[in-house]
C-alpha cells in the first residue's frame, strides 16, 4: 500500500488556485495569481525544499501541464522531478513528451496504484483531483502551506465533498512571513462529545 499526500498552498479562507504566478489560472476571472510570492523566505524553503525530495507524483491534468511545460527546463530546481513517475487524472490526455508520465483515467486506477507497490505518492496543486481524493478516503498525510491572507474568491481546497475526517498534527513550522506549515495525518473517524461535560 502506498501512502498518499498532499501538499497544498493555501489562504486563510482555504483559495488554492494559481499560487505560483499570474498566468498560472486565471479561470473565473481569478485575478491574484502569484499571492505565494510575497511570503517567501529562508525558512519556508528549507522546508520546501524537502517536500521536493524524488518521490511519485499524483498530478491533475491541468497542473500536469503546467509542470510539464516549467520543469523539464528547471530540473535543477527540483532535482528528480524528471525521474520519478508522473502519475496524471486525465480524460483527455493520452501522452506526453515528458519521460515517466502515466495517464490514469478514473478513480479505480488511483485505487489501484494506492494499493501498488512503489514509492510514497504525493499530489501538488489539483484541486479537482485532491477533492476526489478526500471524498474518497484515499488521502494518509496533509501539508498545508497556510499564508495570511484570505482572497474572498477561487478555486478552494475543502470544497465539494470532503468525508468527515480525523487528523493528527504530527509536525509544524512558523515562518518569519507568517506561513503555518502544517503536517497532519490520517487518525480514523471523527469523534463528538459536549464541551464542559
Amino acid at each position: 500500500m502506498r501512502k498518499i499526500t498532499l501538499i497544498s498552498m493555501i489562504t486563510l479562507d482555504g483559495v488554492m488556485q494559481a499560487p505560483g504566478g499570474p498566468g498560472e489560472d486565471r479561470s473565473g476571472g481569478f485575478k491574484y495569481g502569484g499571492w505565494v510570492a510575497p511570503y517567501l523566505d529562508e525558512v519556508g524553503g528549507k522546508v520546501m525544499e524537502k517536500q521536493m525530495k524524488p518521490a511519485d507524483l499524483l498530478l491533475g491534468r491541468k497542473t500536469f501541464q503546467i509542470f510539464a511545460g516549467y520543469w523539464p527546463k528547471h530540473e535543477n530546481g527540483w532535482p528528480g522531478i524528471s525521474d520519478v513517475t508522473k502519475y496524471v487524472l486525465s480524460k483527455t490526455m493520452k501522452k506526453s513528451d515528458w519521460k515517466n508520465s502515466v495517464f490514469l483515467k478514473s478513480l479505480a486506477d488511483i485505487k489501484k496504484l494506492k494499493r501498488s507497490k512503489g514509492s510514497d505518492i504525493k499530489v501538488w496543486g489539483s484541486g479537482k483531483l485532491i477533492q476526489l481524493l478526500l471524498k474518497n478516503d484515499l488521502v494518509d498525510e496533509l501539508w498545508l502551506i497556510i499564508h495570511p491572507l484570505t482572497l474572498g474568491k477561487g478555486k478552494k481546497l475543502f470544497d465539494n465533498g470532503a468525508i468527515p475526517a480525523a487528523f493528527t498534527l504530527i509536525g509544524s513550522t512558523v515562518t518569519p512571513s507568517g506561513v503555518i506549515i502544517a503536517n497532519y495525518k490520517r487518525a480514523g473517524k471523527v469523534k463528538t462529545g459536549t464541551v464542559g461535560a
